[in-house]
């Protein structure tokens, strides 16, 4: 299920460098040296990791607080380690959502250079030879 917060994250880094994220992640993947948009990217994965975190820590407290589920001290131990994950979960999100926005909000968009004519290459003037006295 995609969520909002990884999804904006990701439009604005497409928006940013007008191009779409796969291309984006074959380019940064092809660098060797970090970059900026390496960081994005990596924070952004962070992001959906902690989304899809949160969405799996979810489905299994409903499915250990489910109505016709027995609850012993086994599955309260369970509960409450759900609990604590989906904690951690939203809280990496929105530390992360927040930095990421940040930067993002930083960066704008440079218009591309205008590419002019490569004026045609005059040769040199030679220079004056200066004229021989007389002897």
């Amino acid at each position: 299920m995609p969520h909002d917060t990884s999804r904006l994250i990701a439009e604005h880094i497409e928006a940013l460098y007008g191009r779409p994220r796969a291309e984006l992640e074959a380019h940064a993947d092809s660098t060797s040296h970090p970059n900026m948009l390496s960081a994005l990217l990596s924070a952004h994965a962070a992001v959906e990791f902690a989304e899809r975190d949160l969405d799996f820590q979810l489905q299994r407290l409903r499915q250990l607080t489910h109505p016709e589920r027995e609850t012993s001290r086994f599955t309260a131990g369970h509960i409450h380690d759900c609990a604590r994950r989906i904690g951690e979960a939203v809280a990496v999100r929105d530390t992360q959502a927040r930095h990421v926005t940040a930067v993002l909000q930083s960066l704008h968009r440079t218009p591309a250079p205008e590419t002019t004519p490569a004026a045609p290459a005059t040769p040199p003037v030679p220079a004056a030879i200066p004229a021989s006295r007389a002897r």
